[in-house]
C-alpha cells in the first residue's frame, strides 16, 4: 500500500510506548499496532485526531504517501 504509517518515528521521538499511546488515546494496543504495523485498511479522523493530540503532531507527521514501483505495485 502506498500510504506509511510512521507512529513508532514519532513514538520514539517522544520516548513513549505503544501501550502508554493506547491507553492515552483510548483505543486497544492490538488496534493500534495493526494501524502502526500498515495492516489498517481505514482510520477514523476521530482516531486520528486523538493521536495527533496526544503527540502534539500533525497528521502529516504519521502518515505519508509512497508511489508503488511499477514491478512490485
Amino acid at each position: 500500500m502506498p500510504i506509511t504509517v510512521d507512529i513508532d518515528v514519532i513514538l520514539a521521538r517522544r520516548k513513549m510506548s505503544v501501550g502508554e499511546l493506547a491507553d492515552r488515546v483510548g483505543i486497544t494496543p492490538a488496534n493500534l499496532a495493526v494501524l502502526k504495523n500498515g495492516r489498517a485498511k481505514a482510520v477514523r479522523f476521530t482516531t486520528l485526531a486523538a493521536l495527533c493530540e496526544v503527540l502534539k503532531c500533525q497528521p502529516g507527521d504519521l502518515l505519508r504517501w509512497e508511489a508503488e514501483d511499477a514491478a512490485g505495485g
